[in-house]
């Protein structure tokens, strides 16, 4: 079997009559959509209204829970407490599952600042799990590439994808390049595609600081908001295709639960992972 890659999106980031992102476009290019659930963005009307764009697209529906900070669309950090973040998740959850035609989610992926945190902050990184293990376990948990949180969540029992991103610089440790400082977005299209591609078949990136970093993933996410977000879509879609790559719903691709013994399966297999 050749690689295979997930393609999510955040979306879903509109609120009141303020509207973001290309999401009636870019929901034609992806296979997994991470809705927003109020809190860093959306509202009830625009929550709605990305789950019933999703599915008529036959688009696999997750929620993009973050902090409660509209004003700064999550990306900033906040002192929340593990329990509180456990409690916020399982709010925005409740939320969003309640839209959805099977009152089921295929996956869940933190948003912004709270992500962030969750990479290197163990204790915030379990109650994100601890949250999705109450709402419903099935549901599948994308986290970054190489981090601990995956391991975390594997140990805790959780089903587990693995995230690149084709629209963001990376520093040697395979985190992201904080929005901040230079590097940070990518926006040129033959750039962003190119370097999709050589993540998914390949395993490799280059950092901002033009090191050479192994990469592994199950999906592959670019922002709606991003500047041309629906053209670079697009052509990493088509791009991927060209190099043979299988483009499946994460669902498919997930890792399984790991077993009492310390193992895990993999169902199905992909190359890309």
């Amino acid at each position: 079997m050749g690689p295979t890659i997930d393609l999510n999106c955040d979306m879903g980031e509109s609120y009141g009559a303020y509207k973001m992102g290309a999401d009636d476009e870019l929901i034609k290019h992806i296979t997994s959509a991470s809705i927003a659930c109020g809190f860093h963005a959306g509202d009830p009307t625009w929550m709605r209204y990305t789950v019933e764009l999703a599915e008529a697209h036959g688009v696999a529906v997750g929620a993009h829970p973050g902090y409660p900070d509209l004003a700064g669309f999550g990306r900033r950090a906040m002192a929340a407490s593990p329990n509180e973040v456990k409690n916020d998740m399982v709010y925005q959850l409740g939320a969003l599952q309640a839209f959805t035609k099977s009152k089921r989610l295929q996956h869940v992926k933190a948003h912004g600042a709270l992500y962030n945190r969750a990479v290197g902050d163990e204790p915030v990184a379990r109650a994100i799990c601890e949250a999705i293990l109450e709402v419903d376990p099935d549901m599948v948990l994308l986290a970054l590439a190489g981090s601990r949180w995956i391991t975390i969540a594997q140990e805790m029992g959780l089903r587990v994808a693995s995230e690149i991103f084709a629209d963001r610089g990376l520093n040697s440790d395979g985190t992201l390049v904080s929005r901040t400082l230079p590097g940070a977005l990518l926006d040129d299209t033959k750039q962003v595609a190119a370097r999709s591609v050589r993540m998914v078949t390949e395993g490799k990136a280059s950092t901002v600081s033009g090191e050479e970093i192994d990469v592994a993933a199950t999906s592959l996410c670019m922002h709606s908001d991003s500047p041309g977000a629906v053209a670079m879509f697009s052509a990493v879609r088509e791009e991927l295709e060209r190099a043979n790559v299988a483009i499946r719903p994460l669902g498919e691709l997930a890792t399984t639960r790991m077993q009492k013994t310390g193992t895990e399966g993999q169902a199905p297999p992909a190359d890309s992972s």
